[in-house]
């Protein structure tokens, strides 16, 4: 029997312990599906958006292979860090362990005042509404009136339409009591989208672009001389582009069509003068507010500097940017400031080191052959990678079955070596005796019940428990 752990949960986690169960060259396999939170699921459970209830119910297939009756899930175990396991003594216990553990951190601006109260990750925004246990309490800055979402990416176009959703429209989703509460008394008015580079090169798919569009109560708004800067925006209808590219174009030109006046200000130079009104500040204090929440995308813009006022972030200094002629930009020497009592950086994501394996800093992954861990080059028997900390944070959440597949398929070829290495008979009692508390599979069914319980008792459907406290007396059957 083939004894293989894997670390994380998520979909690249499952669809690892999927891809080994349906292989047919070894009959045997054991698989142990680890994870740090007492909650399996991973991006799914606290990265897609609450109002995204078609990818949410993914989870039901991810259901499936935790059921399986040659699957144990153990929640709780931490792998790694001054109160988890080496990575060399949970080689102890398995024949071989796949680590599946994302890409935990999100990329700095590093721009002057990045750090100020009122500016944070987008990570951590999901994190928050997602009811993660690591997320602390915050209200996020929602009295802020104006608020700016850096990046162009799915997760920034996410933020931006929790933040302009009312939400009497989130109180079906499982988003959390106190968030529900903060974006119930949220002040903001205008949530601007803003990337450095044009829409053609923009990174959202075309169905959370219209996601944006259908939302009542808001109001896009696109700069039309903004969008005539992107080559592509203006090339003929022959010329060839992907076709997520040409689709997004096509949404945004309507948009422009469609026209709102946007209020005037000043562009500076790199003395600080003003050049007067030939671009704009778009910002509340220059508009009256109606009663509709304004969404505006906002192209070749780059973060140069986060303003301060009274001790908190007061807006975004950029950067104007035109095409440079080989698919980048480059900065004309004009700035423009936006008002905002909140940033949200959508900027990326990356891998984060775990103590005991290989590491590539620049990469920001483990070094790997087909998901064979290298350490100098060599592959180091017994020990895969797969998702993102194997190959980066791209593609979506289909791209990593394949990805599995091909780090599973190494590990079966190297299953004749694998299985003359020693295994534990019981690895839950070996992580036992090393002090983790596992939850186990029924632990999360009573974790489960508990949050169905707490909806009930809202008048709502299941709603997630936020804190760390309250999801293990729940695993263990107690009240909170």
């Amino acid at each position: 029997m083939l004894r293989v752990a894997v670390v994380g949960s998520g979909p690249s986690g499952v669809y690892t312990a999927q891809a080994l169960l349906n292989q047919s060259l070894v009959p045997e396999v054991r698989v142990h599906v680890l994870d740090r939170l007492p909650t399996p699921y991973g991006l799914v459970r606290y990265g897609v958006a609450p109002d995204h209830e078609k990818i949410k119910s993914l989870q039901n297939s991810l259901r499936a292979v935790l059921e399986d009756e040659r699957v144990t899930f153990v929640g709780h175990v931490q792998i790694g860090g001054a109160d988890g396991v080496p990575p060399a003594r949970l080689a102890e216990l398995y024949h071989a362990v796949v680590y599946c553990v994302g890409a935990a951190a999100d990329r700095p601006l590093a721009v002057p005042g990045e750090e100020l109260p009122g500016s944070c990750s987008a990570t951590r925004f999901v994190s928050w509404y997602s009811a993660h246990p690591d997320s602390a309490p915050d209200d996020f800055a929602l009295r802020a009136r104006s608020a700016v979402v850096i990046g162009v990416g799915n997760v920034a176009v996410d933020v931006a339409r929790i933040l302009a959703r009312g939400a009497d429209e989130l109180r079906a989703t499982d988003v959390p009591r106190a968030a529900l509460g903060a974006l119930a008394g949220s002040r903001v008015r205008e949530v601007h989208i803003v990337g450095r580079r044009g829409p053609s090169q923009a990174r959202f798919t075309t169905k959370e672009l219209r996601e944006l569009g259908a939302l009542p109560g808001a109001r896009i708004v696109v700069d039309p001389a903004e969008l005539a800067r992107d080559p592509a925006y203006a090339a003929p209808d022959g010329l060839p582009l992907p076709a997520v590219v040409r689709r997004n174009l096509e949404v945004l030109r309507r948009w422009a069509v469609r026209g709102e006046p946007a209020p005037s200000g000043p562009v500076y130079g790199p003395s600080g003068a003003a050049h007067g009104p030939s671009e704009t500040v778009y910002g509340p204090s220059g508009a009256a507010y109606d009663g509709v929440r304004r969404i505006r995308l906002r192209f070749f813009l780059r973060p140069v500097e986060l303003l301060e006022r009274g001790g908190r972030v007061a807006g975004v200094r950029f950067a104007r940017t035109v095409p440079d002629g080989a698919g980048g930009v480059q900065d004309t020497g004009t700035y423009e400031d936006i008002e905002a009592q909140l940033v949200l950086r959508a900027v990326g994501y990356r891998g984060v080191e775990l103590p005991g394996l290989p590491f590539d800093p620049v990469r920001g992954t483990v070094p790997h052959a087909a998901g064979r861990v290298l350490r100098d080059g060599v592959p180091s028997p017994g020990q895969y990678v797969a998702g993102w900390i194997k190959r980066g944070p791209t593609g979506v959440i289909g791209s990593n079955r394949s990805c599995a597949k091909e780090t599973v398929a190494s590990l079966i070829e190297d299953a004749p070596l694998l299985a003359r290495r020693p295994a534990a008979d019981d690895p839950l009692a070996v992580l036992r005796a090393w002090g983790q508390r596992p939850v186990e599979w029924d632990g999360w069914l009573s974790i489960e019940r508990a949050e169905e319980a707490l909806g009930r008792s809202l008048g709502r459907g299941p709603v997630k428990i936020p804190d760390w406290s309250g999801l293990l007396a729940a695993a263990r059957g107690e009240e909170h």
